[in-house]
C-alpha cells in the first residue's frame, strides 16, 4: 500500500472513510448542494412513459401493503380464535359454540407482542447489510419469508400457542430488515426534491394494507371460510407480489434496463453519489450515536409507533368489548383510522415537497411543522377519545388521532435522508430499533392495565398514556431536529475524487 493511502489519523470524521482513502482537509462535499432550493429539474417524458422511479414507488407501496397485511391480520384473527362462535337470530347474537382456543389475556398479549421480539433484532443488521449490499433482495425476501410462515400459522396455532409465538418471532426477524432496506433503495432512486413524495407514497401502502387486512379479516372471520382463510389469502398475495418485485425492481437506476438516459442523468446528478461509492464509505458510528438530530428522529419514531402499535393490536378488542361492535363491524371501523392515515401520509409527502420547492421553506422547518403539529393534534384527540366513550365520538376521535399521524411521517420518516443520505438505511435501522420497543411493551402493558376488557375506565388509562407520549415526542423533536446534511455525513471533495477513481487513473 502506498504511503499516501495509509489509514487516516483520528478525527471526528475519520470513521467515514475506508482504510485505503487518502487524508483530506478539503471543504465538505454534500449532495444537497446540487439541489439547494429543493426545486426539481426532472426531465419531461411523454404521458405514456412512466418514469422508473415511480414504478419503484408503486412496488414499494404494494410491498408495504403486503407487509402490514401479514403483520396485522392476527389482530382480528385472534379475536375470532378466542371468542365464542355466534349467529344472528332476529337481530340478536346467540352463542352456538365455544372459542377454538381458551387463551387468557396475558397469553393473547404475548402472542400479539411476539412479532416484535424478532423485529427489533434485525433493524440495525438490515440497515448495515442494505447499505453494503443493497436493499432490493433484503426487502423482497423479508416479505416473502413472512408470507411462507403466514401460510403455516393455522397449523402451528392448532398445535401450541408457543409454536405460534415462535412463528411470529421469526416473522419479525424477516420483516425487521424491510424499513432499513427501502431507505437504501431510496438513497439511490429518489432525487432530493422528490424524496418526501416518493418515500411517503411507498410508506402509505402500509396503511392501506392495514385497512384491507382489518376489513377483509373481519369479513372472513365471520364467514364460512373461518379465521384460517385469513392467513392463506394474505400469504398467497404476498408471494405474488414478491415475484413482481424481483422482475420489475432494480437496485439502482443504472441497473434498470428500461430507464431513459434523461431520467438516469437527472437522478444521478441530483443525488450526487453512486452505489459503488457508498459501498466504500464506512459509517461514522460514534458521531451517529452522539448526534442530536439522529436522536430526534429516534424519539419521534418511537412516539408515533407507540400510538400506532397500541391501537393496531388493541383496537379490534376495544371495538368488540367496549363499544360492543360485532367482529366484522369492529374490523371495518378499526380500519378507518388507517385509511385516513394512508391518505394523510401521501398528502403530507406531497405538501412537504411543495413547501420546500415552491415556497423555499427550509427543510428543518418543514420536518418540524409536520412532525410536531401532528403530535400536538394527536395528543388532543387521544384525550378526547378517552373522555368521550360513546360509539360515534370514540370512533371519530380515534380516527383523527391515529390518522393525523400520517403528517408526522412526512417529517421524521424521511429525515434520515436529509441529514445523512448515504447512511439513511443505517439511520432507519437505528430509529426503527427504538420504534419497535412500543410493539413489545405496549401489548403487554395494555394487558396489565386493562384487567377487564369491557371496562371503559381501564381503557381510558391507555388513551391518556398515549397522549402523554405524543407530547414528549413533539418537545424533543422541536428542540433537536435538523434538516441539512450533518458534518459527519459529508464527503470531503478530495475523497470524492478518490471514490470516483480509486486507482488514481
Amino acid at each position: 500500500m502506498d504511503s499516501e493511502h495509509q489509514p487516516l489519523a483520528s478525527s471526528s470524521t475519520t470513521e467515514l472513510y475506508t482504510q485505503d482513502a487518502p487524508p483530506s482537509n478539503d471543504p465538505a462535499f454534500s449532495h444537497e448542494s446540487l439541489d439547494v432550493t429543493g426545486k426539481s429539474n426532472a426531465p419531461t417524458t411523454p404521458w405514456y412513459i412512466l418514469p422508473k422511479r415511480y414504478v419503484i414507488a408503486a412496488m414499494a407501496f404494494l410491498g408495504f401493503a403486503n407487509l402490514y397485511a401479514l403483520r396485522v391480520n392476527l389482530s382480528v384473527a385472534l379475536v375470532a380464535m378466542t371468542t365464542n362462535k355466534s349467529e344472528i337470530i332476529n337481530g340478536t347474537a346467540h352463542s352456538i359454540s365455544g372459542p377454538d382456543f381458551n387463551w387468557n389475556a396475558q397469553m393473547r398479549g404475548q402472542i400479539l407482542a411476539s412479532f416484535f421480539y424478532g423485529y427489533i433484532f434485525t433493524q440495525l443488521p438490515g440497515g448495515f447489510l442494505s447499505n453494503r449490499y443493497g436493499g432490493k433482495y433484503l426487502f423482497g425476501v423479508g416479505i416473502f419469508m413472512t408470507a411462507l410462515l403466514t401460510l403455516i400459522t393455522p397449523l402451528l396455532a392448532s398445535w401450541s400457542p408457543y409454536l405460534l409465538i415462535g412463528c411470529r418471532v421469526i416473522e419479525g426477524l424477516f420483516e425487521g430488515v424491510t424499513y432499513p432496506s427501502i431507505h437504501a433503495i431510496w438513497s439511490k432512486w429518489a432525487p432530493p426534491s422528490e424524496r418526501t413524495k416518493l418515500a411517503t407514497f411507498g410508506f402509505s401502502g402500509s396503511y392501506f394494507g392495514t385497512v384491507l387486512a382489518l376489513v377483509i379479516s373481519g369479513a372472513l372471520a365471520e364467514s364460512s371460510a373461518d379465521w384460517q382463510s385469513i392467513f392463506y389469502i394474505f400469504g398467497s398475495l404476498a408471494i405474488i407480489w414478491f415475484l413482481l418485485w424481483v422482475i420489475l425492481v432494480t437496485e439502482s437506476p443504472a441497473g434498470h434496463p428500461g430507464i431513459t438516459n434523461a431520467e438516469l442523468d437527472y437522478i444521478q446528478t441530483s443525488i450526487g453519489f453512486t452505489e459503488e461509492q457508498t459501498k466504500r464509505v464506512h459509517p461514522p458510528w460514534l458521531q451517529i450515536i452522539k448526534s442530536g438530530p439522529v436522536w430526534a428522529i429516534a424519539v419521534a419514531h418511537f412516539v408515533e409507533n407507540w400510538g400506532f402499535y397500541t391501537w393496531l393490536t388493541e383496537l379490534p378488542t376495544f371495538m368488540t368489548h367496549v363499544l360492543k361492535f360485532q367482529i366484522e363491524e369492529g374490523g371495518f371501523l378499526s380500519a378507518l383510522p388507517y385509511l385516513v392515515m394512508g391518505i394523510v401520509v401521501f398528502m403530507g409527502g406531497y405538501f412537504a415537497d411543495v413547501l420546500r420547492s415552491s415556497f423555499n421553506v427550509p427543510t428543518v422547518a418543514v420536518r418540524k411543522i409536520f412532525t410536531c403539529g401532528a403530535f400536538f393534534i394527536q395528543a388532543i384527540f387521544m384525550v378526547a377519545a378517552g373522555y368521550l366513550m360513546s360509539r360515534v365520538a370514540a370512533v371519530a376521535c380515534l380516527t383523527v388521532a391515529v390518522g393525523v399521524g400520517g403528517f408526522a411521517w412526512a417529517g421524521f420518516s424521511v429525515n434520515h435522508l436529509d441529514i445523512a443520505p448515504q447512511f439513511a438505511s443505517i439511520l432507519m435501522g437505528l430509529s426503527n430499533t427504538f420504534a419497535t420497543l412500543p410493539g413489545i411493551v405496549s401489548p403487554s402493558l395494555t394487558s396489565v392495565i386493562v384487567t377487564d376488557q369491557s371496562s371503559a375506565g381501564d381503557w381510558q388509562v391507555v388513551f391518556y398514556l398515549t397522549s402523554c407520549m405524543y407530547g414528549i415526542g413533539a418537545l424533543v423533536y422541536a428542540i433537536l431536529a435538523a434538516g441539512e446534511t450533518q458534518p459527519w455525513a459529508q464527503i470531503p471533495a478530495s475523497y470524492q475524487s478518490y471514490l470516483d477513481d480509486p486507482e488514481g487513473d
